[in-house]
């Protein structure tokens, strides 16, 4: 399963579409939710193509900084902000993967399950496709969540998502020779 995390971006998460579709891909999304509403047109393609979408955040923040109640707060902004443009998330990818002991709490109550990853690119280092590739590609298996980024966030050592979106290509012809099949998540 390919996933996204920090987008979406104007340039960079079309161009990701585009290979999906090429590829017949499908993926799971997790914006930032004030990008998200900053680019209404690319939430709803992402959605008219089939891709899931789920929760990231309002604000790109590790929980355990954070206060319960701040993080109520960024929660129900973030949900807000992602149901104005149609989108009820199922799903909650954390920043960083990280949570605070009240986290799962929080899911339960707007009935989200957390997911994580089992194969992570790395490519907000800006590493090449050709890497990440080579990095990842032991544990790309049919049980696989790949992280990646089609926005650049918080902490990122790149400029673009170039190589994310050379990567994602490289990662579908695999998945298509192994005959993996990359659906969104069940």
């Amino acid at each position: 399963m390919l996933t996204f995390d920090d987008g979406p971006d104007p340039v960079w998460t079309p161009r990701l579409l585009d290979v999906l579709a090429d590829g017949g891909a499908q993926a799971t999304f997790f914006p930032i939710a004030p990008r998200a509403a900053a680019y209404p047109d690319v939430v709803a393609r992402i959605r008219a193509e089939g891709h899931e979408i789920g929760l990231h955040c309002d604000e790109h923040v590790r929980h355990s900084t954070q206060t319960e109640a701040w993080l109520i707060a960024d929660t129900e902004r973030a949900l807000e902000r992602l149901a104005g443009l149609g989108v009820v998330p199922t799903r909650w990818r954390t920043p960083w993967g990280d949570t605070a002991p009240f986290t799962r709490a929080i899911a339960d109550a707007h009935g989200l399950n957390l997911t994580g990853w089992t194969v992570d690119t790395h490519d907000w280092r800006g590493d090449s496709a050709a890497s990440m590739f080579a990095a990842t590609q032991d544990g790309l298996d049919a049980e696989a969540i790949v992280l990646a980024h089609d926005g650049i966030g918080p902490g990122a050592r790149r400029d673009d998502a170039r190589e994310t979106v050379a990567f994602t290509a490289r990662v579908i012809e695999f998945a298509r020779v192994a005959g993996l099949a990359l659906e969104s998540m069940p």
